[in-house]
Order: C-alpha cells, then structure tokens, then sequence
C-alpha cells in the first residue's frame, strides 16, 4: 500500500501520523496552530509539517478546528478546513473521517459538517475497540479530556455531538495546559480561606500541571497567559495572582498548594464523570486506556477507580521512541490506521464516486 498520513487538525494544534507502505507508524508530529487567529495558520502549520507528508501519500483527516470563533458555525468551519485541506492535497488524495459514517470524500463535507465535526475521539475508540477489548479510553488534552467507553469490538460511546457529548459527561472541558484556572474550581484554598479566583485569564492549567512538576515536555505549546516565560517561578506567579497575590518568599508554599489543589480538583472531576459512565448497566470496562499529553492523570485516574491501566501508545507504535508520540497525537494515529484498515467504513478516495 501506499504511504498514509493522518491529520487530526485542532483549533490549537495540527497532529500528523505518518504509516509506513507496511503499516507501522514511521513519524508522528504535533505543532501550534492557532486556528481562532485565521485560515493562514493551518497553512503554516502544514508547511511546518511538509517533510511528513510524502508527494503520493493518501491523506486521512479528521478535526476539531471548525468549533473556533474564526466562522459563524460549525458547518462553515466544516467546510473552510475541508477546502482548504482539499487545495493542498488534492481531492483525490484526501479522505474526511465521518464518525460513524466512516470516510467522506472533501466535497461531501458541506452536507455532512455535523458528521465530520468533532469525531476525532471517535477514531480514537474505534481504532481501540477493532483489538476486541473492553474498556474506558481517556483522552486527555491541552485543552479538553474524552471519556470513551468501548466493547465488543463498538464503541460504546450514547454521544456523538459536542453539545450531547458534554451533557453526558463523555467531553469534560479540562486539560492539562488552556484551561483558565477560573474554570477549574470555583473556589481556591489561600492564606486560611477559600478565595473566589478571580474571573481573569491570569494562569492556565500548564501553570497547576507545571508546579507539580506533573507537566510533560511539549504539552505546552501555545504562549503564557501573560506571554511571559515557563519557568516554576513564573507559574507560581501566575496562580497567586488569580487570588490576588504577589510571588515572595512568604506565598511560595501557598502557590504550591494552590497547584496541588488544583490538580486534585481537576482529577476528581474526571473521576466524577468516569463512575458515571461506569455506572451505565451496559458497562464493561476493566481497563482505562490512556491517551492525550495528559494521560499522566488518566493513569492516576485508574488507580481512583480501582481499575488496570494501559498507555494507547503501546498499541499503535511497536518502535519504543514513537510510543509516547503517538499517544500525544492519538487520534492522528488512529484516523491513520483505520483508512489503512479498508473496512467497510474506511473506503479510499477512488471508491467514493
């Protein structure tokens, strides 16, 4: 078979997986893209990925991009992405992963934008549930965590649009590096009482993740909410000002509880949402299945819940080296190996017409 690179193109960053004419993964990469700020920077992001993308490769994509405020709804975003997409490619090397759907030729994806938007936790599950397991796949981003349930070979997820996906607790909007702390918990534990946080973009989630020293390298690729440096120091500035306080030597410590609380309030939403899902009367998960820059908490998360854990990467990358790449980018990798597997839903470009 030819080469087969998967896009998972998101409103912050752009990931590519690259399969080898044997099938096993050779490149995963991710790179910024802020997509909010213009069209232009899916561009640049895919020049700055263009060495993994050989000239005869088939193209598999899927997206989350169109939900940014740069268009008026989700369908036009739908649409912008596929174009352009589409220019870059050429229609007949590029396939739009649809959810259940399977893959959609570009120009199909005006009529069907709500399929096509947002399904890249799907091919994630998908890709985990084709092995025969059961299990809770957690995915957890910079941005936002998915909770996938899948068995039997399905996936067992009742949601399939953001807005039915959050109302069931399967799209938690918490991630370990832009999240607004505000967003995190309503209150903050500070000098002997608990502070409303202010309601401003002082500190992110890389800033709680950063102090407790649980932050990955590259999980953080997008500028400081203030733009100023990734340091400890920095960070524990940026969190004390969410309660109105200054870095000294007296409100260190209390930056470092602020982070560790944080951290904990984070998880125990997570947990929240997971004993949910596990409560369903259908469920059948004995294993977490951990994805997403952030997996360090879905592993925590297993442990909460007296459940085994396993790291995604092991099951899409025999090489050692791309088995925490491509749990980072799972979903790239995923859309990837699907259109590689031809089944049913996986039809190539030439058999759409």
């Amino acid at each position: 078979m030819t080469e087969i690179v998967g896009l998972d193109v998101g409103g912050a960053h752009l990931k590519l997986a690259r399969l080898a004419a044997d099938g096993r993964l050779a490149a995963v990469r991710i790179v910024p893209c802020a997509l909010w700020r213009g069209l232009d920077r899916l561009e640049a992001a895919l020049d700055e990925l263009a060495d993994d993308i050989p000239d005869d490769a088939q193209v598999a994509a899927t997206m989350t991009g169109e939900l940014v405020d740069l268009w008026p709804d989700r369908a036009t975003g739908v649409a912008a992405i596929a174009g352009a997409l589409a220019r870059r490619f050429g229609a007949g090397r590029l396939a739009l992963y649809a959810g259940a759907e399977g893959f959609l030729p570009a120009d199909h994806a005006g009529e069907r934008a709500e399929a096509i938007a947002s399904a890249n936790w799907r091919a994630t599950a998908e890709a985990l549930a084709a092995e025969g397991d059961a299990g809770l796949m957690v995915d957890i981003g910079s941005t936002t965590s998915d909770l996938v349930p899948f068995a039997q070979g399905r996936v067992a997820a009742r949601g399939a649009t953001d807005a039915e996906r959050m109302a069931l607790d399967e799209l938690v909007y918490l991630g370990v590096a832009r999240t607004p702390v505000m967003a995190i918990a309503p209150r903050l534990p500070f000098a002997g009482a608990w502070v409303t946080p202010m309601a401003e973009h002082f500190a992110t989630s890389a800033d709680v993740h950063r102090l407790t020293g649980d932050l990955p390298e590259g999980a953080d690729l997008h500028p400081a909410a203030d733009g100023g440096p990734k340091t400890r120091e920095a960070s524990a500035r940026r969190l004390l000002r969410m309660v109105g306080a200054d870095l000294d030597a007296t409100t260190w410590p209390q930056a470092e509880t602020l982070a560790r609380y944080l951290a904990e309030a984070q998880l125990r939403r997570l947990h929240d949402a997971a004993i949910g899902l596990l409560s369903r009367p259908d469920a059948a998960a004995r294993t977490v299945v951990g994805a997403g820059v952030g997996r360090f908490l879905a592993k925590r998360l297993a442990g909460r819940l007296g459940l085994g854990y396993r790291d995604i990467g092991k099951a899409f990358a025999d090489d050692p080296a791309l088995q925490a790449p491509a749990a980072d980018c799972a979903p790239a990798v995923a859309v990837a190996r699907l259109f590689a597997s031809g089944s049913a839903t996986s039809r190539r470009p030439h058999e759409f017409d």
